[in-house]
This record gives structure tokens, sequence and C-alpha cells, in this order.
């Protein structure tokens, strides 16, 4: 017999939920893989997860939550442990690790106000990241739950490479794989970067900087063997990776560093065989966002990360 799936019914549209990313994967992992761009981040989060890189509380309110919609045919609202999986296509999926803001992918309005009205009830969370719609019928919902505010945190961009450029000129100097003995500088940059955009600085930077020096997932640029810039690759999942962090200290800046690390990268993938390249810039920042460009990237979609305080 099959454990019970926590579920949320309204008119035929329902939630589930689950701790398991193995499970989550099995339910949503499809349907994630249709549209391997747009829901990048949570395809390379849960391989983290599922490779066993992460780990986390048991405490089940700061442990990961997945869940996927369904718009299965139900008769009644019904609240309530769920035996099987419902019928009907996965059409949405969510995930949430804090401290990072719930991630959800596109959903109907509806789907995401049920969302927070009543799955993730009780379960702190410090804002939602997502489509526009759905992020503001999320934070209406959760708002009147918990008489909370929510602001405007961030505004997201996703490219996706083309045609990879090289800068011209390029700067000085060349890349290397980071490896064990660079671990103590990049937590340093790793958590300067995470306070310089505002991003989870109370995050664990030194482990996620040990996840991913264990795949070969960091580059540095180095100038006569000092390094300027660094920049981080995703595990390749679905065929796909994604590029971030990318950093140059402040007083190395404007110098093409960044540009150039951030095309080692997107070459050697290339190189690997990898068939999308992507990466996010924050659209208050228009000169990553022209660097990007400058290399090759072009513009697949935007999303919005609303915060929530005073809960």
């Amino acid at each position: 017999m099959r454990p019970p799936w926590p579920a949320w019914q309204h008119g035929g549209m329902r939630w589930q939920t689950t701790g398991d990313v193995a499970g989550f994967l099995a339910a949503a992992g499809d349907f994630l893989r249709a549209e391997r761009a747009r829901n990048t981040v949570i395809l390379s989060v849960t391989e983290t997860l599922r490779a066993g890189q992460s780990r986390h509380s048991p405490d089940k309110d700061s442990s990961p939550l997945f869940g996927w919609w369904t718009a299965g045919a139900a008769a009644d609202p019904v609240e309530g442990p769920v035996v099987g999986p419902v019928e009907g296509p996965v059409q949405g999926a969510f995930m949430h690790t804090p401290p990072f803001p719930l991630l959800l992918s596109a959903v109907p309005a509806q789907a995401a106000a049920d969302l927070a009205a009543s799955t993730l009830a009780g379960r702190p969370i410090a804002g939602v990241n997502s489509y526009a719609e759905a992020a503001t019928a999320f934070a209406a919902a959760w708002r009147e739950r918990t008489s909370c505010q929510v602001d405007l945190h961030r505004r997201n961009r996703l490219y996706r490479l083309a045609e990879l450029s090289w800068p011209d000129p390029r700067p000085e100097g060349a890349p290397r794989t980071a490896g064990e003995r660079d671990a103590a500088l990049l937590t340093d940059w790793f958590t300067a970067f995470a306070l310089e955009v505002d991003d989870m600085a109370g995050a664990d930077q030194a482990a996620a900087v040990r996840d991913k020096l264990s795949y070969g997932g960091l580059t540095l640029w180095e100038v006569r063997g000092t390094p300027v810039a660094m920049a981080g690759v995703t595990r390749r999942v679905a065929g796909m990776v994604r590029i971030g962090p990318v950093y140059t200290p402040p007083g190395l800046r404007g110098h093409g560093y960044a540009s150039a690390v951030t095309a080692a990268v997107s070459s050697a993938a290339i190189a690997a065989g990898v068939a999308e390249v992507l990466l996010y810039t924050d659209l208050a920042n228009p000169v990553s966002n022209s660097i990007y460009q400058r290399i090759g990237y072009r513009q697949v979609e935007d999303r919005v990360v609303l915060a929530f305080s005073g809960q």
C-alpha cells in the first residue's frame, strides 16, 4: 500500500506535497524536464539533494518540502490525506528549501492562492519566487492568512546561451578549476556576493562551496597566479546547466574578468555536450545584464521575488 499524500483539493485542483525528493521527482519530474529552462532551479536543486550533497535539519519547518499540482476530476473540496496520487497530469510544482523563498512554477493564480491559503498553512515562508501573476496571487493569500507585509525583493531575468562570444579584448589571465585549497577564499567570496545582492546572506556558504567543489563546479580566473574572479555552475541535469554565482571583488572590477570567467565556464559546458546553458540576472543591475548579452546570452523570461515580513 502506498503512503498517504498530504493534499489540498479545490474545484478539481489539487496540491500534493512530500519531503522526499525522489518521490517528488517520480511524480513531477516529467513535467519539470518538459520545460527544463523554465524549471532550471527546481531541477538543479533537487539534483543536488538527490545526490546527497545537501544536509537539512530534521525539523519539519526547516526541511525541504516539495509539491505538485494537478487538475484532477474531483467533485467536492476536501482537505486531508489522500492515498495514491490524484489522477490527471501534473501542471505545476513548487519547492521550499528554507531559508530561501518558496520557488513556484507557472500555475494559475487560483492554484497559487490555494497553495498559500491551505497547503502551506503554518509553515514559515520568507517569500515567493515565481511569475508575476502566480507570485502576486500567492502573496495576497499569504498576507490574508498572516497579516504580513509584502515587498518586491527582486526582478530576475533568465538568459540562455545562443552563440558564445569571448570578451574582446580578452583580459589578462586564464581560467582554472578551483580545488580544496581555494575553499576559504571561495567561502569569503560567496559570503560577500550574498551580502551584496541581498540573497540569504545567513545561509551556510561554506557548505555551498564544498558542494560545488565536489563536482568541479567552481572556476577561478587568475592573473599571474592570483584569483581575480569566480564563476560557479550547477550539476548537469536534463541536459542543462546554470551559471552562478559570478563574482569579482570590488577592487578588481572593470577589467572584464567576470565576462571572461563566465565565457570560460560556458565554453567548458558546451564542450562537455550540455544542450542548454542558462543564467539568471538581477534586472536592477544593468552592468551584469549587458555583460552576459555581449558574450552571447539571450533573454528567455522574467520572474519576481516577493519578500514577506512582520508575520
